[in-house]
């Protein structure tokens, strides 16, 4: 209800000449009729009241159901009405962001507890007078006004001065303004998805009209708390099909490849038949790519974010988190400009930019947002231009910074020597920054943009030279007594630290005796205290597992969150372990990965607190399992592309590769999405990308050991690929692959698919018989091939884990793979041959052969 419909019927009730009063609500936000309601004159003040009631009733149906905004109704800022569509998706309101004033309407989504915005009204000008807000319809136009009815954003149309108009929020998130003869389901006047911000929501599109020339961006916020346009933005390239990212709307810095009929080129992805149902349409009229969800009840989203990478993710009720599907470009540095003027990001450090030294943050505030791109500026402003000296005597200089990518926009000019090169710079007021190879001079003018700082083995890596103030601290010539003075600074300090170490570690440890069940977060990791888990736990009653190292106990934190305590039993081996799976994956965060919350170390005691999956392990849904809780061949397929993913980010996107050791189904976990999560670092250590150290001691299951493991060779990450291998096997049969049969004789499911390949038999009669031969045949083939190339005797003919995930994509083919010269010794001997088993199984089985005998006694045993 407005404000004048509200006084006009202040005055009908108080000024009315009859003996009964008849109240007509027709205009108001409701379209219901108060019929004849007959109330005598002189009760004017229970009159007041039923106002009152009306208003406050008015008020709360528009912020409970009502998913439209007629000509008649409006959302008021000062009351924090809403609107929500007809499912409870998405909800239509007033929002601020942080400790800001500015206030913004925009969509977000209505169940997810993380408020996530997805469009944004009026992102350009913000709203500085909530009480006075007012979103309404007004002449054929949704508009947003203040208390002068100055417009401060409208749809701008100016098709329809319909009075039947209605802005209906829908179930996909789009809003509409559209006639309310028309269905819900037309496009109407003006909607949306034609204007995004920076999120792209299924069924929208981001187009380019052939006819107008223009564009749909997709363009970040400013900043986390500034859904203003930021720097970055994704349009449709209309010179061909596919799209493309750019700085500040003018510099292309990624590129999703030509469209080629099924997904973008340089965007694997990006799969049909998967999550995401992908479509590009061209027409004579425009091109645009759309997607859809195969399961609606997923909740997913592009986003062009501030960091300049276009993110996909989904939203996981059991974490409460959204997790990343993928982002391109992959590496945060590849962005152009991220660390903006004077900057310089280095993908191997977090946070990823930094300030050149002599250098310092443009806007702190800004940088603590993770809004990098008003870079850096000099810490002493005023330069010395020319070669001649001051009245000091002192000039300019430049300070050398190696091993960098260097920038764009570099000029060549004429130099024999690096000395030249510098003095050619120097001489020029404008330069900024030189850089000498031997065979040409390189000069940067003005601003110094997209600079990365590169590895030290990295062989492309050149030095800079960026001009300074001659009075930099960089440049101080008094070094004897900056010697001294350094001296007696840091010993004084060295004191000061050592006294108030030993002061700090008395209170902690005085504290820590009064306050058992205190914690103290290290990074992203809690360390608990041994009380508050044995309380969680319910003094570790409920079991989830266990294994050599230790069990698993399902608890509960105080903020009801689920958790999984593994306790470790062997302290010699556990606290190895402990180590290792701390600092190996407690930065670590992935879709496919679990997630380690904490742990506890006090004496003894060592415990690790992970994320709690809903749906176990994945050996519970795969072997002798209900019928209830058969997995069918769609959820396998996703879950083996989803465990080789996450191999993918520990072999390849980790700081230093990181090799699992001991991939089986028990240390696959599922969560309520049934999305895999690979679990149990403990076996894993880190190791340098060229992959030269040995690791010595023997780990993993038996049943998926790689022979480098029994022969002692290097271990590298083409060991997982080997497990991996087994374990798809396992997937396809629904079966360990050593198990005894009917008959009593022990078969070995791979060699039985390795025939079956080579052979081209039936490759449905390898399923697991559960799934009664439905499943996609081809899908089928070529996880037996991937499986049958990932165990060959020889790991450099194995596939790294990033190319199974292609294979597994559909953008690489995968050929027919040799028959290992291991699986077909089986298939030729007439004897029984001991393979490894999972102990976990209870099953052995025995060897008549001499040679196979010695081998069982020197492989020993397994945890």
């Amino acid at each position: 209800m407005n404000s004048a419909a509200f006084f006009s019927l202040y005055r009908t009730i108080f000024e009315g000449d009859g003996e009964l009063l008849i109240l007509s609500l027709s205009s108001f936000s409701l379209q219901e009729h108060l019929t004849a309601a007959m109330i005598p004159k002189n009760s004017r003040c229970f009159m007041f009241y039923v106002l009152f009631f009306l208003c406050f009733s008015i008020h709360l149906n528009l912020s409970e159901g009502v998913d439209s905004i007629t000509a008649n109704q409006s959302l008021s800022g000062s009351l924090k009405q809403t609107i929500v569509s007809a499912g409870e998706t998405f909800e239509l309101g007033f929002f601020t962001r942080g400790n800001s004033s500015r206030y913004y309407v925009g969509i977000w989504y209505k169940n997810v507890s993380q408020q996530t915005i997805v469009w944004v009204a009026n992102r350009e000008k913000p709203i500085t007078d909530i009480n006075s807000a007012e979103l309404k319809i007004l002449d054929g136009n949704l508009v947003l006004v203040d208390k002068s009815q100055d417009r401060i954003w409208s749809t701008n149309v100016s098709s329809t001065t319909s009075n039947s108009l209605v802005a209906t929020l829908n179930d996909n998130g789009n809003l509409v303004l559209r006639d309310g003869s028309e269905p819900r389901t037309s496009e109407g006047f003006w909607q949306s998805f034609d204007h995004p911000a920076d999120t792209w929501l299924p069924g929208g599109k981001i187009a380019y009209d052939k006819r107008t020339k223009a564009k749909q961006l997709l363009i970040s916020w400013k900043n986390s708390e500034d859904p203003a346009p930021g720097l970055f933005s994704l349009e449709l390239d209309p010179n061909g099909s596919q799209y493309i990212i750019k700085w500040n709307r003018t510099q292309q810095y990624w590129t999703s490849g030509a469209w080629n009929g099924h997904i973008f080129s340089l965007v694997p992805e990006m799969r049909l038949n998967y999550i995401y149902n992908f479509s590009y349409e061209d027409n004579i009229n425009e091109t645009y790519f759309t997607y859809s969800l195969y399961n609606p009840s997923l909740i997913s989203r592009f986003v062009m974010d501030i960091s300049g990478q276009i993110q996909q993710s989904s939203w996981s009720e059991s974490t409460k988190e959204w997790n990343l599907f993928w982002s391109q470009p992959r590496q945060q540095c590849q962005v152009y400009a991220y660390c903006g003027a004077f900057g310089i990001c280095n993908q191997n450090s977090l946070p990823f930019c930094n300030c050149l030294s002599g250098f310092k943050q443009k806007s702190v505030n800004d940088w603590n947002l993770k809004e990098y791109s008003g870079g850096c500026v000099r810490e002493i402003d005023l330069l010395q231009c020319g070669n001649g000296s001051t009245s000091t005597g002192r000039k300019d200089k430049f300070l050398r910074n190696p091993q960098v990518s260097l920038p764009v926009n570099s000029q060549t000019v004429i130099a024999g020597s690096a000395g030249e090169c510098e003095s050619v710079c120097l001489n020029n007021c404008s330069c900024t920054a030189y850089s000498y190879d031997g065979n040409a001079c390189l000069v940067w003018k003005g601003e110094i943009m997209n600079l990365q700082q590169l590895p030290e083995n990295d062989g492309s890596g050149r030095t800079i030279y960026v001009r300074l103030a001659a009075s930099a601290p960089q440049f101080s010539s008094n070094k004897k007594n900056k010697g001294v003075v350094i001296g007696a600074v840091v010993g004084s300090v060295a004191v000061v630290v050592v006294l108030l170490a030993v002061m700090g570690i008395v209170i902690w440890r005085r504290q820590k005796s009064r306050l058992g069940t205190s914690k103290a977060v290290e990074g992203s990791l809690v360390a608990f205290g041994y009380k508050d888990l044995q309380i969680a736990t319910k003094n570790f009653s409920d079991k989830l597992g266990g294994g050599g190292f230790g069990s698993v106990f399902k608890g509960m934190l105080p903020d009801s969150t689920v958790i999984a305590v593994k306790k470790l039993e062997s302290i010699s081996q556990g606290e190895k372990q402990f180590r290792t799976e701390v600092s190996t994956i407690g930065t670590i965060q992935h879709v496919n990965l679990i997630r380690l919350h904490g742990f506890c170390s006090e004496g003894d005691r060592k415990l690790l607190v992970y994320e709690y999956m809903e749906n176990g392990s994945l050996d519970s849904h795969l072997f002798n399992v209900e019928e209830s809780k058969i997995l069918d061949w769609r959820t396998r397929y996703q879950i083996m592309l989803g465990i080789a993913r996450g191999l993918t980010y520990l072999h390849e996107k980790c700081r230093d590769c990181i090799i699992h050791c001991d991939i089986k189904p028990e240390n696959i976990l599922l969560d309520t999405e049934f999305c895999p999560k690979v679990a149990d670092f403990g076996l894993a250590k880190l190791v340098g990308r060229d992959f030269s150290r040995v690791l010595t001691t023997l780990r993993g299951t038996r049943g998926y050991l790689a022979p480098e493991w029994i022969s002692g060779v290097a271990i590298t990450a083409k060991a997982d690929v080997y497990s991996y291998g087994m374990m798809v096997f396992e997937f396809l049969s629904g079966r360990r692959n050593s198990e005894q049969s009917v008959d009593g004789m022990v078969k070995f499911f791979p060699s039985l698919a390795a025939s079956v390949i080579a052979e081209g038999g039936d490759i449905l009669d390898l399923l697991d018989p559960a799934l009664d031969k439905n499943a996609d045949a081809e899908e089928v083939a070529k996880l037996c091939k991937v499986a049958c190339w990932c165990i060959q005797d020889e790991e450099n003919i194995r596939p790294s884990m990033g190319h199974v995930v292609q294979i597994l994509e559909g953008v690489m083919d995968v050929n027919l793979p040799p028959i290992p010269r291991s699986l077909k010794l089986f298939v030729e001997s007439q004897e029984q041959i001991m393979f490894f088993t999972d102990s976990s199984s209870g099953q052995s089985s025995q060897t008549k052969s001499d040679a196979s005998r010695a081998s069982s006694h020197s492989k020993g045993t397994t945890k």
